[in-house]
């Protein structure tokens, strides 16, 4: 019998201290109520058969880029049965004769499927839920592309071909781990994971297989794309942590032996079950406590604390089992404008989500961000919709908590960047659910090595952590569980 975590953040109408609860979906949603969606599956499946492969956080590595970095496309196929098939006998064929003599490197062989039409998600639930670790992520706007010009639609990978994996603080040099396997010559070789809230408080026991951050490069990848798909396969080695390329293509060999080829869409709805029992931690009177103490502190003269954003989590036990894709299928079809994503490594449960924000994007030296701040119920006619929008946009309370959150985000660039602009300076996002007030930031680093700069100080927001972050980060260690802030990239 599975355990399901819902986080619940939860903060205040007094000040900047919100007061609105995300919970996920499958709860019928009040007027008040706001959706990020996060969900842990605590029935841990055993790994067993599945190679780790390699560690690129692991101390001794080089610390310049691999050797090798390229894509191969292979002549394209119908179905991806076939698309398995000419896979494998690529990689057997490169087995027998190797073309690499580099000490390290990432390999990409990629295949188009022309006749089959076969979504991410579908791939990925028909494959066997023990093949560890995987993935899976659908962007917000399909604004990358295939060799054909082709936008990326979602992805869905097994197997690692490195995995970046550390229980200290995500660093400068962890950073420069997962680039030096990466290049804008092969834009689709990408690294997917999360980083913790809060690395310097407790580690919550579903938390541990994470670390302090895991990212991961699929061995095995489903590419959807918009009038088509990709099926493809990457190699990683680096001789320097005792990862051949014999050790490469062997665990690449045993996950593709795994893969199914068998495609059944499943229907995108979640089971009908019942709540066994239902557990919230902290419990409301601890969160009422937590919360007004919170208050009593943004009151204080002398305090610098002016927004925290405060959170718990429901534990549910059902009476079935619920597959984590399933729960990740309905947000998907439920969400609009919105990134989903799964993330599960081996002996772990699976981390699942659906958020509207973006922390940064960067193409080149351009980068972008997003102030969502704010929260309001959509109306249930238009006229009721657009007099809840004029409430929000008027409302001092949350223009208070806007404003932080986008001023915060604009000097965090400015340290960086030669110029930023807020265009819109303040709007309206609207979701299918809900509201917010909405800002986008853009602007020029001065170098791309300051991409790492922008995350650290970006991660976590305002929005989900609170001002100054230090001091909000203080007082959410003392009163509840940590918020499981994600970061796909």
């Amino acid at each position: 019998m599975g355990t399901l975590t819902i986080l619940l953040k939860h903060s205040s109408t007094y000040k900047s201290l919100t007061k609105c609860t995300n919970i996920f979906l499958l709860f019928p949603l009040s007027k008040k109520q706001h959706s990020i969606y996060t969900l842990h599956f605590h029935q841990r499946p055993l790994c067993h058969g599945c190679y780790l492969s390699m560690n690129g956080c692991r101390k001794g590595h080089s610390r310049e880029p691999v050797g090798t970095i390229e894509t191969q496309t292979l002549e394209p196929v119908a179905t991806t049965s076939m698309a398995l098939y000419s896979l494998k006998m690529a990689i057997s064929k490169m087995k027998s004769e190797p073309q690499f003599r580099s000490s390290s490197g990432i390999v990409r062989l990629q295949v188009s499927i022309e006749e089959e039409e076969v979504e991410a998600i579908d791939w990925l639930h028909s494959q066997n839920h023990l093949l560890l670790p995987r993935c899976f992520f659908s962007g917000r706007e399909h604004n990358s592309f295939d060799s054909n010009g082709r936008s990326l639609v979602s992805v869905a990978g097994v197997g690692s071909a490195v995995f970046f994996c550390q229980p200290h603080p995500f660093s400068y040099w962890d950073w420069v781990s997962i680039r030096r396997f990466l290049s804008e010559s092969c834009p689709l070789i990408r690294a997917y994971g999360a980083i913790r809230f809060d690395a310097k408080a407790k580690l919550s026991v579903e938390w541990l297989p994470f670390g302090s951050f895991y990212f991961m490069i699929p061995q095995v990848e489903f590419n959807e794309l918009e009038g088509g798909s990709m099926l493809t396969t990457t190699i990683a080695w680096d001789n320097t942590i005792s990862w051949s390329w014999e050790d490469a293509i062997n665990a690449l060999q045993d996950t593709l032996s795994k893969v199914s080829a068998s495609i059944v869409r499943f229907p995108k709805q979640a089971p009908p079950t019942l709540i066994l029992s239902s557990h919230d931690i902290p419990s409301k009177i601890d969160w009422d406590i937590a919360v007004n103490r919170a208050l009593e502190m943004i009151k204080k003269n002398n305090s610098l604390l002016t927004k925290v954003v405060l959170a718990r989590s429901t534990r549910v036990v059902p009476t079935t089992n619920i597959d984590p894709l399933t729960w990740l299928a309905c947000l998907t079809v439920e969400s609009e404008n919105a990134y989903q994503f799964l993330l599960q490594p081996p002996d772990a449960p699976a981390f699942i989500g659906n958020t509207p924000e973006q922390l940064f994007h960067r193409k080149w030296l351009h980068i972008t961000s997003e102030a969502l701040a704010g929260t309001r119920a959509r109306g249930v006619s238009m006229a009721l919709d657009r007099q809840i929008e004029l409430d929000l946009l008027t409302s001092p309370k949350d223009d208070i908590e806007f404003t932080i959150v986008r001023d915060t985000i604009r000097r965090k660039l400015e340290g960086v960047c030669e110029k930023v602009v807020i265009k819109p300076k303040k709007m309206i996002r609207k979701l299918p659910r809900i509201q917010h007030l909405f800002a986008q930031l853009a602007g020029r680093l001065r170098s791309e090595e300051d991409e790492f700069e922008v995350l650290s100080s970006l991660h976590p927001s305002p929005a989900v952590c609170g001002f100054p972050t230090e001091e909000a980060q203080l007082l959410i260690a003392k009163t509840g569980p940590e918020n499981p802030c994600k970061l796909a990239c």
